[in-house]
Parts: C-alpha cells; sequence; structure tokens
C-alpha cells in the first residue's frame, strides 16, 4: 500500500475540514436545540484532543504521524486510540515500531471486508518493563490466516500476552520491551 507523502498544506487542509465538520455537527445540534448532545460533542473532542497530545508527548513522532494520518489514508477500517499515560518514551525504536506498525495495519487491509463498518481501537499504555499495546478490532474478517502467522514471524521484538479472533473481531496484547 503506497503512502502519500504530506506537507504542510496538505496536512492543514483535511485538519481544517475534520473541524468544520465537527463545527457544523455542533451547529446543527444547537439549531435543534438539543444542548446535550452539543454537550457530547464537545467532550468527545476534547477527549480525543487530549489522546492526540499524549500521543505526541511519547516521543515517538513517526509512530505518532503514522497513527494521525491514518484515517486520512484508508477507508478499510476507523482507527481510534486512547493513550493512557503521556510520559516521553525514548527508549523505544520509533522507525522499528511505526514500520511494524505499518505493516501490520496493511495485512489487516487485506484481511478485512472493504467497504464496511470495520473499527480498530489501539490502547497505549506504559508499564514499567515495556508499552503495552491493545488492539481491539470490530468488523469483518474474511481471511483471519494471514494475521496470525504475520504476528509469530516478525522480527520485531515484542511478547504477544493475549491474541484471540475470529471472523467479527480480534482482540491483540502485545508487551514491547524497553
Amino acid at each position: 500500500m503506497m503512502k502519500k507523502e504530506w506537507n504542510t498544506v496538505d496536512v492543514l487542509r483535511h485538519a481544517r475540514h475534520d473541524w468544520l465538520n465537527k463545527l457544523q455537527l455542533i451547529k446543527g445540534n444547537i439549531d435543534l436545540n438539543k444542548m446535550d448532545r452539543v454537550k457530547e460533542i464537545i467532550a468527545e473532542i476534547v477527549i480525543e484532543a487530549q489522546h492526540e497530545t499524549k500521543l505526541s508527548n511519547l516521543n515517538l513522532p513517526k509512530f505518532t504521524s503514522l497513527l494521525l494520518l491514518h484515517n486520512w489514508e484508508t477507508e478499510s477500517f476507523k482507527l481510534e486510540f486512547e493513550v493512557i499515560d503521556d510520559h516521553k518514551c525514548g527508549k523505544l525504536d520509533d522507525d522499528r515500531l511505526t514500520e511494524w506498525t505499518s505493516r501490520f495495519f496493511t495485512i489487516l487491509n487485506k484481511s478485512i471486508k472493504s467497504y464496511y463498518d470495520n473499527h480498530l481501537i489501539l490502547t497505549i499504555e506504559q508499564q514499567q518493563e515495556g508499552l503495552r499495546f491493545f488492539f481491539d478490532f470490530c468488523g469483518i474478517i474474511e481471511n483471519k490466516e494471514t494475521i496470525e502467522p504475520f504476528l509469530h514471524n516478525t522480527s520485531f521484538e515484542m511478547d504477544i500476552k493475549q491474541f484471540e479472533i475470529n471472523e467479527r473481531e480480534f482482540t491483540l496484547e502485545l508487551l514491547i520491551p524497553y
């Protein structure tokens, strides 16, 4: 899968588009006098911004960029992420982590039903021995046989704590040691 080279104007254009969509959603709900929904939307925006800030603070710029740009580059699955801690994470190899995650997303793209409501939630949490990644996927998995071999044949040093998969979902918990 060929990735687009993002320049400053492209990033600002997409960010502006996203913000305009959010503002239109708020305005529409204000016009309908649905103030509870307006408050929910604003709360969701604040939480999303907080997770983006925590992700940026991990000091993994290429990995951060991969996650932040993902939903602009692919329509196969929507990525949401949550970062539990926002401490710097300078002990991990940003290049290797980004390369592995990009290859994992490519394998996932090839394994799921296109143009379906597929969602991947990634939770990132720092632990004493390393960085914990918890992937929770919900959608339609058409070729689950490609995911497991990728995980077990990777050269990236990781400890697979949990892996469960069926046709509709998978969960994967990894620990990447410092």
